[in-house]
């Protein structure tokens, strides 16, 4: 790849992966490749400007360094654009979207994709206006997110021992709520603890459970857990693991390319890859095919 100019990379300085980010590691690896990175390290509130102003200058490439929450909101400046695309170096804790895509973890290998320039055009998941690459979902995770959120500010507690009693928190106690699911003229009336939406196919079962092996079928998939209790949802994840959930016991697997959830309340808490925010009902989903493009492997070195 020749690209005259510096290449934005944007970190969230908010972010645990942001601050512990070495700048003059991503500088030395595109230097490598003949590159300049321009590494701008931003609090999360400032990643939208920031993006804004870099495409404003020419920025042909924009590089989100960090975790889905970061790439998400780079991405949003970039969809259904064809004079810029998004990179992706996956710093942050799971990286879910970078991993789909097979972009490697290391940062020399992440930033070696970058610059061979191979393009792919993804699918891209939309709520209500506000997009998502990964999942969105309804109910038990987004009461789990706004939970280890408060109990990191007023606890000060790290990610993942707010993650884990967040976790038991919610668990203990997985309140239903009562969904309307209104799919291809079709109605789905369900009480449910957890509506969960894909932007395209999820692998449920199994070892590799929680990954996608495309990003571009243009279909959301949907899953709307069946009510059941703490020990039922501890029975249902070793069930997913052995590969053994029941469809229409254990939960509802829909495809759609949109859809309405309806509730009985005037708004809704939406957990939207990994952030969450209080959305009007009905909740409008719907795909926006191949609205995003984003340098990754080529799909044989991909596989």
């Amino acid at each position: 790849m020749s690209e005259s100019r510096p290449i934005p990379v944007i970190v969230n300085s908010g972010a645990r992966a942001g601050r512990d980010l070495d700048a003059d590691a991503v500088r030395r690896a595109f230097a490598k490749h003949g590159l300049d990175a321009d590494v701008q390290r931003v609090e999360g509130s400032a990643i939208d400007s920031t993006v804004k102003r870099a495409l404003d200058a020419g920025a042909s490439i924009v590089v989100a360094a960090g975790g889905d929450g970061t790439v998400n909101a780079v991405a949003t400046h970039l969809l259904d654009r064809k004079d810029a695309v998004l990179g992706v170096l996956p710093v942050g804790t799971l990286n879910h979207f970078s991993k789909d895509l097979k972009v490697p973890p290391e940062l020399e290998d992440a930033v070696a994709v970058i610059a061979a320039g191979h393009v792919r055009e993804v699918d891209v998941g939309d709520v209500n206006g506000r997009p998502f690459l990964n999942n969105s979902s309804l109910g038990l995770y987004a009461r789990l997110v706004v939970e280890r959120e408060r109990l990191q500010q007023h606890r000060h507690l790290g990610k993942w021992p707010a993650m884990f009693r967040a976790g038991w928190s919610v668990l203990r106690h997985p309140r239903t709520f009562s969904a309307v699911l209104h799919v291809d003229g079709r109605e789905l009336c369900r009480r449910t603890p957890f509506v969960f939406v894909g932007n395209n196919d999820y692998i449920i079962e199994g070892t590799r459970a929680g990954e996608r092996t495309t990003l571009d079928d243009g279909e959301l998939a949907v899953y709307v857990l069946r009510p059941c209790g703490p020990w039922g949802l501890i029975l249902l994840a070793l069930r997913a693991l052995s590969g053994r959930i029941v469809h229409g016991r254990d939960l509802d697997r829909l495809r759609a390319t949109s859809f309405v959830v309806e509730s009985h309340h005037g708004q809704a808490r939406v957990a939207r890859d990994g952030e969450v925010d209080v959305l009007d009902a009905p909740v409008h989903y719907r795909v926006r095919p191949r609205a995003l493009r984003v340098l990754a492997p080529p799909p044989q070195e991909a596989g």
